[in-house]
């Protein structure tokens, strides 16, 4: 890529993912150090989003957590507990964002029970 030249689709595809992955690592070491455990029986379902902060993209990771995101992550649930044979448990739904600042250590802010979708 020259100088000046904006990144291709695939590239830009490709470096989301990376971000995406180095979040959702950092969000699990996070989560466990708050007492998070991680087990096949989940009772707390959670959507990690992750930015790089950029001074001309100033949005919260949290805010991409659109109605239709939240729809899709309640039947992700449900289809995950009928696969378990769950009949009834209480869940909720929480959003781990991370700001991720080259060179410094990612901001990170747990929101609890965020969303309760409507199914």
């Amino acid at each position: 890529m020259r100088e000046g030249e904006a990144p291709s689709p695939e590239a830009r595809k490709h470096e989301a993912r990376r971000t995406g992955i180095r979040g959702e690592t950092y969000a699990y070491g996070y989560l466990r150090r708050h007492g998070y455990i991680f087990v096949a029986r989940m009772l707390a379902f959670v959507e990690v989003r992750t930015r790089t902060v950029r001074e001309e993209m100033s949005a919260l990771p949290e805010l991409s957590v659109t109605p239709g995101k939240q729809h899709l992550l309640a039947r992700t649930a449900q289809h995950f507990l009928a696969e378990r044979r769950v009949r009834e448990c209480p869940r909720r739904f929480d959003v781990v964002a991370i700001d991720n600042s080259p060179g410094k250590p990612p901001g990170v802010r747990l929101h609890k029970d965020a969303f309760s979708p409507q199914m």
